[in-house]
């Protein structure tokens, strides 16, 4: 019976080039479809958002307005660090989530007119975001 030993340096070699690997492994492909879907997601919240505000349903306005900030965070985290969109869209989900807050902070007891106003300035910043994540493309610019 033959016993074979690597050596040890041998064996650190293939753990860094795999961590090498592994770690620079192109995943913008999938990511940037993820987060334009992520994006209209968020708009589509924000829309109803606001279609709901104007009808008087407070409870609506703060549980799409908490999906949109959600979702803007979740954006946030997926966005490439090269991308010149990304950094463009970065300020739009930072405002629509600040929005949302004031939204929260609010509650479903004030007047729906009241939440209205936040609500809008947090939709117009989601659409705006919207606007540089559909201009992403795979290669991270």
């Amino acid at each position: 019976m033959v016993k074979t030993t690597l050596s040890p340096i041998f064996l650190t070699f293939i753990v860094l080039l795999g961590w090498l690997v592994m770690g620079t492994a192109p995943i913008h492909a999938a990511s940037i479809k993820q987060i334009q879907e992520q994006g209209r997601a968020m708009v589509r919240d924000a829309e109803e958002m606001v279609m709901h505000g104007g009808m008087g349903d407070g409870r609506a306005i703060l549980h799409h307005c908490a999906e949109v900030s959600k979702q803007a965070q979740a954006i946030l985290k997926l966005l490439p660090a090269g991308s010149s969109q990304g950094r463009e869209a970065a300020p739009h989900l930072e405002e629509a989530i600040k929005h949302c807050k004031r939204v929260e902070e609010m509650g479903d007891k004030v007047d729906p007119g009241a939440s209205l106003n936040p609500a809008i300035k947090a939709r117009t910043a989601a659409r705006e975001a919207m606007k540089h994540l559909a201009a992403m493309k795979d290669d991270g610019t």
